[in-house]
């Protein structure tokens, strides 16, 4: 018998994951395509031609593509726009992107239901049908106009470039020039998709749609924003989690020049001024005592302690098949290894803020807006208003891995409620600081894993049992209905509960400790980022025991999965496995490592070459990377993504810890949450197999093998396995 619960956010097609979420109306509601074109006829209307909610062609030739997916760095802009340029055929120098209003009606994430958000490196998945269809429905209505203009048949004409031309007489228009003429046009039921073969954008290189704007500094992120009358908030938040105010002196704060207002708010005390250094002024200057009767008081430490006491104990089923317990108890050898990965935070280059105005009947917000429905909803609860009167703009965003799609909309309810408190009607910019960002935030869970194995005589893997614990994401959030089914949270043991791997008898068992208050979120490839960690360097440990090549050894386990066989193939030939490296100095130790892993339905192996020093500090020289991710929209996007990701991995893996001491966060800036710099990036090359299959994501799946790949070359070149995240110096010393 096999049972296994599959992640919700890696199988988000196969049902909307926001269905029976409280608050929200959900379902599998898809937009309309075409609603837009009838209004798009009428009045000042007439002047541009809206065939879908996603396309705007204008009388002054503009094509514009409407993006649902927020632009946080990942490429989205660019990757939407290619879809809706290749079928429309248009000439990509004229395409620009703008950021959708929040309507889920129109503008909800397929894989979500009716929701509208950007994550799970969904995007482009989401989209591609919905955008390729888009851009064929304008361009034949665009030549339906054109034929009827010229009284030719459609099928004499051409576009290309964002020319329509009829060869046969020489004519020729813009779409700007058929604007107007196309708005009039029937939509129509069915529209043929281009071959391919055809694709003269897709898989190949456009340059991106929002670098020029992001280099001449005219891209608006939420800290551009300045709007008339405006106000700036920075808060006190307390010390401890769970803390509140108990009592506030405001004197010294309201004497300096700017600051208009304090008040008390849920999450601490707010100050108000006109300027956001004034603010910053203001708040350093408050005396808060703060009440921490009910905050939460542990330590690091005593968290983990508390992990590896449950970890003793089996934990709840997410997925048995044969009887792994059974053939681990008596085998003839069993290997077994512990896990400490740490608490880290999400640290994107701009830190948390967004700008709350209340209107006559309403709300605004600008943000860097990554949850749409789900933030919309919070609002409008907290303001007694429907969803549709809180209006979204949204802005780029400097980053997020993760941290603007939080489950409670913190930040966004903290902003509403420094408004609700203050009675303003004056826009107000919540901005928080470096240390705000990384002492009261939320990260990715701590977590504590135990791995044992049984090995026959001839060194074949007979049994796995894998034992998680850590704290749940999804649950007390608006999700847990779907996506926690009996005690699991499903994303807590994505990348160990669908283990590929062809091992006849395997467990995977889930402790989720419920009295930790600290807040924890998704981060940069969620569950993926501990699981594949445990799961590939124990695999080559267990290669290393049985004196087996590790990929040799994954090869043979993954007989039935090709798309992993294929990426982990190709890494290991462009890096040249089994080829001898060149030796180091004197002292010097150096090793090739491997790892592979699915996630977001893609497929990425990395191989790692390492130099560890005598005093034990690492250098990762060089990543190779091979990545299946379907068709590649924009390949040198697919490529910088991959790249970008094996930084964001190794700062985790050498530097990245968030600790507490008696529940305080003890870093508070990039002194000591340090990501790598440049001269600690390694060469990174990317590998892209090609495919014809849709696309799938990129954002995120790059990120699970590096540090297990690292890690793997760590102990060939040394012997020593590392269980412990960060990398410890001291473990590698000569």
């Amino acid at each position: 018998m096999t049972t296994e619960r599959h992640n919700p956010i890696e199988n988000l097609s196969r049902r909307g994951f926001l269905q029976g979420a409280a608050g929200l109306t959900l379902g599998l509601a898809v937009p309309g395509i075409g609603h837009a074109a009838k209004t798009a006829a009428t009045g000042a209307a007439a002047a541009s031609f809206a065939p879908t909610p996603f396309l705007r062609i204008g009388a002054d030739n503009s094509v514009t593509v409407i993006s649902k997916h927020l632009e946080m760095g990942q490429g989205t802009y660019t990757g939407l726009a290619t879809i809706v340029a290749e079928e429309l055929d248009a000439n990509w120098a004229q395409v620009k992107v703008e950021g959708a209003p929040a309507d889920a009606k129109r503008y909800n994430n397929l894989f979500f239901g009716a929701a509208q958000g950007t994550g799970g490196s969904t995007a482009m998945a989401n989209s591609w049908g919905q955008m390729r269809q888009t851009g064929a429905t304008a361009r034949a209505m665009l030549v339906s106009a054109a034929a009827k203009k010229w009284n030719v048949p459609d099928a004499e004409i051409s576009v290309t470039e964002g020319v329509v031309r009829h060869a046969a007489s020489g004519r020729k228009a813009s779409f700007g020039e058929l604007a107007e003429a196309a708005a009039l046009e029937a939509v129509p039921a069915q529209v043929a998709l281009k071959d391919p073969k055809d694709f003269r954008l897709i898989g190949k290189r456009a340059p991106r749609k929002d670098s020029a704007a992001k280099t001449d500094g005219s891209a608006q992120f939420t800290q551009d924003l300045h709007l008339p009358g405006m106000l700036v908030a920075v808060v006190a938040h307390p010390p401890r989690f769970g803390g509140k105010a108990k009592s506030v002196d405001a004197s010294k704060t309201k004497a300096i020049k700017g600051v208009v207002d304090v008040v008390t708010v849920p999450a601490g005390v707010a100050v108000l001024a006109r300027d956001t250094w004034s603010a910053k002024k203001g708040r350093d200057a408050l005396v808060v005592e703060w009440d921490d009767s009910a905050a939460f008081k542990l330590g690091s430490d005593e968290i983990l302690a508390r992990y590896h006491e449950l970890a003793g104990k089996p934990g709840l089923v997410a997925r048995t098949q044969g009887d792994a317990p059974g053939s681990i108890t008596g085998a003839a050898k069993v290997v077994t290894a512990s896990y400490d990965f740490p608490y880290l935070a999400h640290a994107a280059m701009e830190p948390m803020n967004c700008v709350v105005q209340r209107t006559a009947d309403g709300l605004d917000v600008w943000n860097g807006e990554q949850f749409q429905t789900v933030d919309q909803a919070t609002l409008a609860a907290m303001f007694d208003l429907p969803p549709e009167k809180v209006t979204i703009h949204m802005l780029y965003a400097g980053g997020s891995f993760g941290r603007r799609a939080c489950t409670q909309s913190d930040y966004l309810r903290e902003a509403a409620s420094i408004v609700k408190a203050s009675g303003t009607k004056a826009p107000v910019k919540l901005v928080w600081m470096r240390e705000d960002d990384m002492k009261a935030g939320y990260y990715r869970p701590m977590f504590h894993h135990r791995i044992e194995a049984a090995l026959d005589a001839e060194g074949s893997i007979r049994a796995w049992r894998h034992r998680l614990v850590g704290q749940s994401i999804i649950t007390g959030s608006a999700f847990e209905s779907v996506m926690v089914k009996d005690g699991i949270d499903a994303v807590s043991v994505e990348g160990a509960a669908n283990l590929p791997y062809a091992i006849p008898n395997l467990q995977v068992e889930l402790h989720t400790p419920k009295d930790i208050g600290v807040p924890v979120l998704w981060w940069r490839s969620v569950g993926s980022t501990h699981t594949a960690y445990s799961t590939e360097t124990f695999l080559d440990r267990l290669a290393a025991e049985s004196k087996q090549d590790p990929v040799a050894m994954r090869l043979k386990l993954l007989a039935k999965h090709p798309r992993h066989s294929a990426v982990l193939k190709l890494a290991a030939d462009k890096a040249g496995w089994g080829t001898p490296l060149a030796a180091g100095k004197p002292g010097e130790r150096r090793g090739r490592g491997v790892a592979v892993h699915e996630s977001f339905h893609s497929f990425v192996a990395q191989v790692a070459e390492v130099t560890v020093a005598a005093d034990g500090s690492v250098k990762v020289d060089r990543v190779v990377s091979a990545v299946d991710c379907g068709m590649a929209i924009n390949p040198d996007n697919v490529r910088a993504q991959v790249e970008g990701s094996v930084g964001f991995a190794l700062s985790a893996a050498l530097h990245g810890e968030i600790t507490l001491k008696d529940g305080v966060v003890e870093q508070g800036n990039f002194g000591e949450y340090a990501p790598i710099r440049i001269n600690e990036m390694p060469k990174v090359e990317v590998h892209i197999v090609q495919s014809a299959e849709n696309p799938t994501g990129i954002g995120e799946p790059g990120v699970p093998p590096v540090a297990p790949a690292v890690a793997n070359a760590i102990a060939a070149a040394t012997g020593r396995w590392l269980t412990r995240l960060p990398f410890q110096a001291d473990a590698l010393k000569v």
